[in-house]
């Protein structure tokens, strides 16, 4: 009998794509997701003239939301004039820094924050034409009047979990109607792949409920948290050796410009020295320091190795960069 496959990009829209996605009805005898293409005038990938781009499978799982045979399918892009990368195939780049990298032995953990909005645009969690109590009890709250979509939660996490997706965790952020689930830990193509597949998940469960997953950098204007892909990592080196640690936070700030500017549209908006950040123009490391660039948490100090978080990209960064930045960076200066 045959099945369906769900076929899942990222765009070219500006300065941040969108997740696309078109369903390949599959013969009973395919086993393996075959290339495929799509209109890329319509997508910001090409023009009208010349529209026709490249869908080439990279990694697919079980459709936990159709059920069955059925797959979701991650494809990057390719121009069909040339069978080269699309300009705005970042997982490329990606993949070769870790080849290049491998020995580095680099490991990430993704923690995705998001905010839920209603179809006209104003916070899930904030009361129709108002505003809600002040920050404080809402960041791993529980209870009516401090947590919503929490039915949204649970559907979402479940689904990661029947597709094999490495979610390790979940919790209701700072900001009514902001939540976070944490990817990892993996290697950089792994992160980020299963982070995009997650991604849209939650855009499709989502859509079931008429609400909106948000990834704006700063939802919500004034003394409200934004929405942060804080990114750990950590190397064979550091899993080994606290100066491994320090030196990779020390590499990192020599490059402060280069990293925040492909962590994230919008992040002047949200790295302004409050609300857990650092300022986007200043660079700083510390132990247990949610106010530092980087954070190195406590039991690292602790244990004298281990790994470092880094606290700067925005929510709507595009994985595949940030991995890539990090790999570079840090492990060039191991070497």
């Amino acid at each position: 009998m045959p099945y369906q496959a769900e076929y899942i990009w990222l765009d070219g829209t500006q300065p941040t794509p969108l997740l696309r996605n078109k369903t390949k009805i599959v013969a009973d005898d395919v086993t393996v997701p075959e290339v495929w293409g799509f209109d890329g005038s319509s997508t910001e990938q090409a023009t009208g003239e010349s529209s026709d781009c490249v869908l080439k499978p990279v990694f697919h799982c079980p459709d936990p939301i159709r059920g069955g045979r059925n797959i979701l399918v991650l494809c990057e892009v390719y121009l069909a004039s040339t069978m080269k990368p699309h300009p705005t195939n970042t997982r490329d780049a990606c993949a070769k820094a870790q080849k290049k990298y491998s020995k580095n032995d680099m490991w990430f953990g993704l923690e995705q924050e998001y905010t839920m909005l209603r179809t006209d645009g104003t916070p899930y969690g904030f009361p129709v034409g108002g505003y809600p109590a002040p920050q404080g009890p809402y960041y791993c709250g529980v209870g009516a009047g401090r947590v919503v979509g929490r039915e949204i939660i649970e559907e979402h996490t479940e689904a990661c979990l029947a597709a094999g997706l490495k979610i390790s965790g979940t919790n209701a952020e700072v900001m009514p109607g902001q939540w976070e689930f944490q990817i990892g830990p993996a290697n950089a193509l792994e992160a980020s792949d299963h982070l995009i597949m997650a991604r849209w998940l939650l855009h499709r469960i989502a859509e079931d409920y008429d609400v909106v997953i948000s990834l704006a950098a700063k939802p919500m204007k004034g003394d409200w948290n934004g929405a942060g892909c804080h990114t750990n990592f950590s190397t064979a080196a550091m899993r080994k050796s606290y100066a491994a640690v320090e030196k990779a936070c020390q590499a990192i700030g020599k490059k402060v410009d280069l990293h925040v500017k492909n962590y994230g549209h919008g992040i002047e908006d949200r790295l302004t020295g409050k609300h857990e950040t650092a300022p986007y123009n200043k660079f700083s490391y510390g132990v247990s320091n949610r106010g530092a660039s980087i954070r190195i948490p406590w039991q690292v100090a602790k244990d004298g190795k281990g790994y470092a978080e880094d606290r700067r990209p925005n929510a709507n960064m595009d994985p595949y960069v940030v991995t890539r930045l990090i790999n570079e960076t840090v492990c060039a200066a191991e070497r």
